[in-house]
């Protein structure tokens, strides 16, 4: 699904074309398969620099959050992490799902470096509690040396690849491969 949902990006020449899915495993589902979808986004959707996992935390963040008109930016760090209402806008762990529970599909390995952003993907799916992570391709050194699987599993997140996929999100990005 969440290399489906990457065609749908605005090619760009300086950032991959990604899709990204979090789903909700603790309704009892034992295949991914069956696991209930919260939220998706794509690279681009809904800002030039928008990458496909912030976008997905964000509609995560407003499922969550659905009485407040403006729910927590997971993006907004205006006030630097010490500052007292900075936990207001932390991502969920509560309502709609645990995020013990929250599995975040990628079609491409979240970023640990990027110019457009102060905070990378790994970053904020690490903050917001997601504890499993699967993805299809290692992002290439095109544009950065990406660590995203590696910092994620130091902090003890289950991050899988499933390399078998990698072939169809090289497709979808071949404007940037050849």
């Amino acid at each position: 699904m969440a290399i489906e949902i990457s065609w749908r990006c605005p090619p760009s020449p300086s950032a991959f074309s990604v899709g990204a899915v979090i789903v909700d495993r603790s309704v009892g589902a034992t295949a991914d398969a069956s696991a209930r979808v919260l939220a998706t986004g794509y690279s681009r959707e809904l800002d030039p620099h928008d990458h496909a996992e912030e976008v997905a935390l964000r509609r995560l963040a407003q499922l969550a959050w659905p009485d407040r008109p403006d729910p927590p930016d997971p993006l907004d760090r205006s006030d630097g992490p010490d500052s007292p209402d900075r936990a207001d806008r932390a991502l969920p762990s509560g309502p709609p799902a645990s995020g013990s529970s929250l599995t975040l599909y990628s079609s491409l390995e979240p970023c640990s470096a990027r110019a457009s952003r102060p905070r990378t993907c790994t970053e904020m799916i690490i903050e917001a509690g997601i504890r499993r992570v699967v993805f299809a391709w290692r992002e290439p050194e095109v544009f950065v040396d990406c660590e995203g699987a590696e910092i994620m599993r130091r902090v003890g997140l289950d991050v899988v690849e499933v390399p078998g996929l990698a072939a169809a999100v090289r497709a979808v990005n071949a404007h940037l491969l050849t």
